[in-house]
């Protein structure tokens, strides 16, 4: 009886150990990153960058939370008008790529490491997610066979079925651009020396309700951290129940755009997996004992 009573000790001291966070010490370690750590600004300080004039204005100002107007009038990779909330009506994530057509350079790649990025992971464009490429050079909104065969091209390369579902290319007047561009936080400007858009590459996830909800910077994006965006930005409709244990053990980072380990949600399952151990370890102690303490009693009877 004293060993079933430390046990059951035991499993008390895991159980405070694994749901009570303030015992491990979290608070320090908000403070050592970057993205918690307080700042002071100074306004008299002055940094010199070096970057061009074209590229101190642009950039991506990350808005989460943030709803993009959904009532916006563009026209499809066909040339039909249609507004950006005829595809959030399926009650999906979308996600958003900022680029244009006919650039040079940039763009292509973007697409490029997307649909790579996509081909990596079991989720479907058309069933559980909708791409939206969107033209911010006014220009493409004359020329509908841009998008058209941007469209062909990436549906192939895409390669899945019901994938011309999934993929829509869009464009727009300046002013619908402008709108949706300012909602998304995505800043780019025209270069006469380079005769080209300066812009920054990345892309966004939107909830089905059409609010910013993750942003991932750079040509080459990570086939789990899409995933991951996808599932959480689903509002949990996304994804396997395995999958979704998974997520829980990685959170999103903005100052980075990543996903990384959640080292607490970590530590709390282990603490769930060990006290499930040990609760097993008990019962059969116990179921163990019972069966001497009777054969003991049968014995002394005869």
């Amino acid at each position: 009886m004293r060993g079933d009573k430390v046990y059951f000790e035991f499993l008390i001291v895991l159980a405070c150990l694994a749901f009570c966070p303030g015992l491990y010490g979290q608070k320090g370690e908000h403070y050592n990153s970057p993205l918690y750590s307080p700042r002071t600004y100074d306004p008299s300080a002055s940094v010199t960058t070096g970057l061009p004039e074209a590229l101190k204005t642009i950039g991506i100002e990350q808005k989460l939370g943030e709803q993009l107007p959904l009532d916006t009038e563009l026209k499809n990779e066909d040339g039909n008008t249609v507004k950006l909330g005829d595809y959030f009506n399926h009650r999906r994530p979308v996600i958003l790529a900022l680029v244009y057509y006919e650039c040079p350079m940039l763009c292509n790649q973007v697409l490029n490491g997307l649909t790579g990025s996509l081909k990596g992971i079991s989720l479907d464009a058309g069933k559980d997610y909708d791409v939206i490429a969107l033209s911010f050079d006014a220009r493409e909104n004359d020329k509908p066979d841009l998008a058209r065969g941007k469209k062909a091209s990436y549906v192939e390369r895409y390669g899945r079925p019901g994938a011309e579902n999934g993929w829509h290319f869009l464009t727009g007047t300046q002013d619908s651009i402008e709108k949706v561009t300012s909602a998304a936080g995505f800043n780019f400007k025209w270069d006469d020396k380079s005769d080209q858009f300066a812009h920054a590459a990345g892309v966004m996830i939107v909830t089905p309700a059409g609010k910013m909800s993750r942003y991932f910077y750079g040509i080459d994006y990570a086939p789990r951290d899409i995933k991951f965006g996808l599932m959480e930005s689903g509002e949990n409709k996304v994804g396997s129940p395995a999958e979704k244990l998974l997520l829980y053990c990685y959170h999103y980072d903005p100052a980075t755009g990543k996903y990384g380990f959640a080292i607490l949600n970590i530590i709390r399952l282990g603490g769930v997996a060990t006290l499930m151990g040990l609760g097993a370890m008990v019962f059969v102690f116990w179921r163990r004992n019972k069966k001497k303490v009777v054969v003991g009693t049968g014995d002394q009877d005869i």
